[in-house]
């Protein structure tokens, strides 16, 4: 089994349909599940660099060579490194038999080269988690009340509170309450609520989609 680790162009099978820029480069995405997760992985670690389909593994199943490429690769700004396989949980399902094989060979391959395989679903990406994303993102680069922060930061210590109705209970316009909810973004759970650990390669097709 062997990986390409060259700079390669979008697979054929689809086209790129966006860009993000990130604090750190600018990332490419094909479908709206993509976009939302280098969202979701940004607004988690600023720091983190997501590089899109960054490596193309060489593998044989069934006498024959084959060849799998990954969604993105990302290292985040605490040295751990993951492969990351975007699906929709439907097509896991549908697909799963073609699928296993080079899940397998991918798995290996990134425990060779000291990182970790994963997938993520729509059921970890899309949540609360992705909407605060969206509404905080804007305001990363945005000057800061440090009274009002404090604020928000208080009543997030003591009370079940989303960012929604902390925003509507902060003594601010809605726009400066925005803004001083923007350092909450740091108590963002880590990437294990948005992608799960490929299953093993024996388990029936269902537990390939239960992901948290």
């Amino acid at each position: 089994m062997e990986g390409d680790l060259r700079r390669i162009p979008l697979s054929r099978r689809s086209h790129v349909t966006g860009f993000q820029s990130l604090p750190t480069g600018v990332t490419e995405h094909e479908r709206a599940l993509e976009r939302d997760f280098v969202t979701l992985a940004s607004f988690m670690d600023a720091g983190a660099v997501i590089t899109a389909q960054p490596v193309t593994i060489r593998f044989e199943h069934e006498g024959r060579q084959r060849r799998y490429t990954p969604d993105f690769r990302v290292i985040w700004s605490d040295g751990r490194t993951d492969i990351v396989e975007i699906k929709y949980r439907a097509d896991l399902r549908a697909r799963w038999h073609r699928l296993r094989p080079a899940f397998a060979a991918a798995r290996g391959w990134a425990r060779s080269n000291g990182t970790r395989f994963r997938i993520a679903t729509e059921r970890g990406i899309r949540g609360p988690h992705l909407e605060a994303a969206k509404r905080l993102l804007p305001l990363r680069s945005a000057p800061v009340d440090a009274v009002l922060a404090e604020q928000a930061m208080r009543y997030a210590r003591v009370r079940s509170i989303n960012v929604g109705q902390l925003v509507d209970v902060l003594p601010a316009p809605r726009e400066a309450s925005r803004h001083a909810c923007r350092p909450l973004s740091r108590f963002c759970t880590p990437l294990g609520s948005i992608a799960c650990s490929l299953v093993c390669q024996t388990c029936p097709p269902r537990s390939a989609t239960g992901c948290a």
